[in-house]
C-alpha cells in the first residue's frame, strides 16, 4: 500500500477503541489488499500480515461499519465531472460463495455463465467509479439506473449503451439539467439524436471494468458469501485505481 493510499484510508479509520491496542492498521490493510489482488482463501494469507483472523475479523468489522464506504467518498470526488458513463458486467460465482440458498441480499443469480452476480457502474470521464450498485447476474442493466443516476450536475452528460435506451432514464436525466447520449434500439419507432462523437468516450468504461478484474482476483470471480463483503471489495479496488491516477497525475 502507497502512503497516499494509506493517507486517504487512515483518515477515515476508527480511532476511539478502547482496551488493548490493535494490531497495527497498515499491516492489517496490507493484508486485506493482498487477498484482493491474488483471491487467495483467507486462511492462506502470508504470516507477514499477521493472524489471518484478526485480518477477516478486522474487514468484516468495518465493513459493517462502512468505514470502506468512507473511504471510497473521500477518494472520489465526482464535483465538476463534465461526462459520466453507466454499464455492467457480470461476475461468476465461486462454489465457496454459493451459501445461503434463496436468500435475496447475497444479490446471486442464474444467467448464461452459470451463478454469477452483476457489478452496475457510474464511473467519470477518466473512466473512474463514482458509485455501484449490485444485482443479480440474470437481471436487466436498467433499473439500477434510478440509484446510479440520482445526482447528476446540470449540463453533465450521461453516455450509455442501447441496453440503457429506456424512456423512463431520459427523462431522469433531463430532470436534473444533464444530457443523455445514448443510442436508440433498433426496435424504437423514434430514434434519438445523440453526438456520436462523445459517445465514443464509452469505451472508458469498458476498459475500466477490464482493469478491474484483471488486477484483482478477488472480483474476477466472487468468493464473498454476501454482497456488503464483495461491494466492499469492490470499493477497496476502487480506491487503488483512484490512488494510482493521482499518483500518476503528480
Amino acid at each position: 500500500m502507497s502512503d497516499l493510499e494509506w493517507a486517504f484510508i487512515k483518515a477515515v479509520l476508527p480511532n476511539n477503541s478502547r482496551g488493548v491496542k490493535r494490531v497495527d492498521d497498515r499491516r492489517v490493510i496490507n493484508g486485506i489488499f493482498y487477498v484482493l489482488r491474488t483471491g487467495i482463501p483467507w486462511r492462506d494469507l502470508p504470516e507477514q500480515y499477521g493472524p489471518y483472523t484478526t485480518i477477516y475479523n478486522r474487514f468484516n468489522r468495518w465493513t459493517y461499519a462502512g468505514v470502506w464506504d468512507r473511504v471510497m467518498e473521500a477518494v472520489a470526488d465526482a464535483h465538476n465531472v463534465d461526462i459520466v458513463m453507466v454499464d455492467g458486467t457480470s461476475v461468476r460465482v465461486h462454489h465457496s460463495g454459493d451459501a445461503q440458498k434463496n436468500d435475496p441480499r447475497r444479490c446471486m443469480g442464474r444467467s448464461r455463465g452459470g451463478l454469477t452476480t452483476k457489478i452496475h457502474a457510474l464511473t467519470n470521464q477518466d473512466g473512474l467509479p463514482i458509485r455501484y450498485e449490485l444485482t443479480p447476474g440474470q437481471a436487466h442493466d436498467a433499473p439500477p439506473c434510478e440509484q446510479l443516476l440520482d445526482s447528476l450536475q446540470p449540463g453533465q452528460y450521461v453516455l450509455a449503451d442501447k441496453a440503457y435506451d429506456a424512456n423512463w432514464i431520459r427523462e431522469m436525466i433531463w430532470e436534473q439539467g444533464a444530457i443523455d447520449v445514448i443510442p436508440s434500439k433498433t426496435n424504437r419507432k423514434l430514434p434519438a439524436e445523440f453526438d456520436a462523437d462523445i459517445y465514443r468516450e464509452r469505451n472508458k468504461i469498458e476498459r475500466f471494468f477490464g482493469r478491474l478484474k484483471a488486477s484483482f482476483r478477488r472480483i474476477a470471480t466472487r468468493y464473498e458469501k454476501t454482497s456488503a463483503n464483495f461491494m466492499a471489495m469492490i470499493k477497496l479496488a476502487s480506491v487503488r485505481l483512484w490512488c494510482q491516477f493521482y499518483e500518476s497525475a503528480a
